[in-house]
């Protein structure tokens, strides 16, 4: 046998509107569009996107490492996600971890290497 993906899943509400998020926060390439299964690709990783969800607020344990946390929380909230809790600078660590909700309710987080 061999694996020929990888697919995180999603529930949204509104599927357009979650599949457009990740699309454009994280420059991903749609490559299926549909109510019932979506796909975004976003550095190979496929993230997918199923319609009928109830919106509600949802940890889903997905994470995305990027370059500079700042701007992405700020791209992040333009595009209608949002914190759960604004993340902080300290003397013992760098701002490198912020927990963040796309407009659908699925929580994830977003990371940047720490500074040493």
């Amino acid at each position: 046998m061999k694996v020929l993906k990888v697919k995180y899943a999603l529930w949204a509400k509104d599927w357009q509107r979650c599949l457009h998020f990740y699309r454009d926060l994280f420059d991903g390439e749609v490559t299926l569009a549909m109510e019932v299964w979506s796909e975004v690709v976003i550095e190979n990783a496929v993230i997918g996107i199923h319609g009928g969800g109830e919106g509600k607020r949802t940890w889903t344990g997905l994470s995305f490492q990027v370059d500079d946390l700042r701007a992405a929380i700020e791209k992040m909230k333009s595009l209608g996600g949002d914190l759960t809790s604004e993340p902080v600078d300290t003397e013992e660590e760098p701002l490198h971890l912020a927990m963040c909700i796309d407009p659908e309710g699925n929580e994830f987080m977003m990371t940047c290497p720490r500074k040493r």
